[in-house]
């Protein structure tokens, strides 16, 4: 049996009467129109916003993703009760070497009240004027002397290792300072370092040569000029504001030197060569070790070790061109003025 759609809802009502009055409803709010709102109209919108239609919105916090890169940067904590030192450490008067200053023994530039520049300063002034820190090679070919009451003579060639080598670079280049650059030392070269309480103070560079020619006694030149002339004009040592005079101390050096080393000059040799074996290349004693005769055990260790089976004489060592230092010490090791030069 086939029911229509209206007799299906008629049925339903009949056995539900609330939907007559929810059809009802539903009809008297599609009949109405705007037109035919009434003042009440708005009292009654606000009625059924409140009670039947409530709008809810609820939002959730998102975990923050540790993976993330953030283009903001940390920000930076000030610490605004940091004492801060208004010490001032210099006066500026004019001085020369207010920035950087020299040191007349080293020669070193550094500036003064810079923690850095000062230890620096200092560990390098205590290197050329004590010797280089040298704690010892595991294998060392010593030379042994009968003359020798303190230190050892530590012989280099060019056959040991190269981490034996650096250290010889090393020190080469503190005798440098004062012989200049880039001449002493070659590949045929022979080291003789004197290592005295775990430092070098002192260093002989010997090389094997052929020929070398004898100087002439006497050949030097005129002695070095007076630094006082006239016509130059000293430097003032006050310093004046107002009423107030500052002195500036001046300290003058006293340099204890032989009449030798006082005179300066080129030497002249004969034109006849000579045979020779060895040539003494550089000879140097850091500032504070001098006078104690190493340079004299140096010489003494090379003519007993320089050629194998055979001790040469004081006379048959050849010196290079020598400074007035050098000269002094040729003459007196040799015992003559005429010794042995290439």
């Amino acid at each position: 049996m086939k029911m229509s759609i209206h007799n299906i809802a008629a049925e339903g009502r009949k056995k539900h009467p609330s939907l007559n009055a929810m059809q009802s409803k539903i009809n008297a709010f599609f009949r109405s129109t705007p037109s035919s709102s009434s003042p009440n109209d708005d009292h009654d919108l606000s009625i059924w916003e409140n009670q039947q239609h409530h709008i809810i919105n609820t939002y959730t916090r998102r975990r923050p993703n540790p993976n993330a890169v953030t283009s903001d940067p940390k920000p930076v904590t000030i610490v605004k009760n940091k004492k801060r030192n208004y010490a001032q450490l210099h006066l500026d008067f004019g001085q020369s070497d207010f920035l950087l200053r020299a040191c007349p023994t080293c020669g070193v530039k550094f500036t003064p009240g810079d923690p850095e520049d000062e230890k620096s300063h200092n560990e390098f002034h205590k290197s050329y004027t004590q010797g280089i820190q040298f704690r010892g090679w595991t294998k060392e070919n010593l030379v042994p002397l009968p003359s020798l009451d303190s230190g050892r003579v530590v012989l280099f060639s060019e056959t040991d290792p190269c981490s034996h080598r650096k250290k010889v670079e090393e020190v080469v280049r503190m005798m440098e300072i004062e012989l200049g650059s880039g001449w002493i030392l070659h590949e045929r070269c022979k080291v003789y370092l004197f290592v005295s309480l775990n430092r070098v103070a002192g260093c002989l560079v010997a090389e094997p040569i052929e020929k070398a020619f004898k100087v002439v006694s006497g050949s030097v030149a005129a002695p070095v000029h007076s630094l006082n002339k006239r016509g130059v004009k000293r430097r003032s040592t006050t310093l004046q504001f107002g009423n107030v005079i500052f002195q500036r101390e001046v300290k003058r050096k006293v340099a204890n030197v032989s009449d030798s080393e006082k005179m300066e000059g080129a030497i002249f040799c004969d034109s006849e060569p000579i045979a020779a074996a060895c040539g003494i290349r550089a000879i140097w004693v850091s500032p504070s070790n001098r006078r104690k005769g190493i340079a004299i055990q140096l010489l003494d260790a090379v003519r007993k070790s320089f050629c194998p089976g055979l001790v040469l004489g004081s006379s048959q060592l050849a010196f290079s061109q020598p400074t007035s230092a050098g000269k002094a010490l040729a003459t007196s090791y040799t015992g003559t003025g005429s010794f042995l030069a290439y």
